[in-house]
């Protein structure tokens, strides 16, 4: 009897844990919104749910590891290339922090069109891939050459950048996980059949 009316008792406090949550159930708005701010501004999304803290900590850990990333490679391992010589597939994971890997693809356009708007900064601007004469060399090989490592490696960060933030999209698009609450050791002997305390 007592054995019972403790495992209604464990079994009440679970329901009540579960019943405060439930309660306090952040109301997700839109979620396609939602998924779609996440995207366009790391922890845009979060914010537009209510869910400040993580907004804050996805855009600083997100937005500070892309940026240095971009601080590494000197602005210019992040670009949108599809030239035959050059597919800049990090991109694909790059743009994954929205907004801020934007510019590529306006760069990528100017420098399709012959655009020379803004002609002295070469912010993430593709490398021009013909070769010189004397060298052979063109300006991917130079800022290899360069950068050394740090090309790589500022590529590498940007795009954990942006893979990350998938993740962060799919949070906002999801919401938050319900908690689990085991059950109690008393339940589960609750649980047994009478025959089992007997041995057969």
């Amino acid at each position: 009897m007592a054995k019972a009316n403790a495992s209604r008792e464990a079994t009440a406090q679970r329901g009540g844990v579960l019943n405060d949550v439930l309660a306090n159930e952040v109301p997700l708005r839109d979620p396609a919104l939602a998924a779609f701010w996440a995207w366009l501004i790391p922890g845009a999304g979060h914010w537009y749910q209510g869910r400040r803290s993580k907004a804050v900590l996805f855009f600083v850990c997100i937005m500070g590891t892309f940026v240095y990333g971009l601080y590494l490679g000197g602005g210019r391992v992040v670009y949108a290339s599809w030239r035959p010589d050059d597919h800049r597939l990090p991109y694909l994971c790059q743009i994954g922090v929205g907004v801020a890997a934007m510019p590529a693809l306006v760069q990528a356009y100017r420098a399709r069109t012959g655009d020379h708007f803004f002609k002295q900064s070469r912010f993430m601007v593709p490398p021009n891939l013909t070769k010189r004469e004397v060298s052979g060399a063109n300006e991917l090989d130079d800022l290899q050459k360069q950068l050394g490592r740090y090309f790589e490696l500022g590529t590498v960060y940007t795009m954990i950048a942006g893979l990350l933030n998938v993740l962060v999209i799919y949070d906002a698009w999801g919401g938050p996980a319900e908690p689990y609450v085991p059950a109690k050791k008393e339940d589960e002997d609750d649980d047994r059949p009478p025959d089992a305390d007997r041995g057969g």
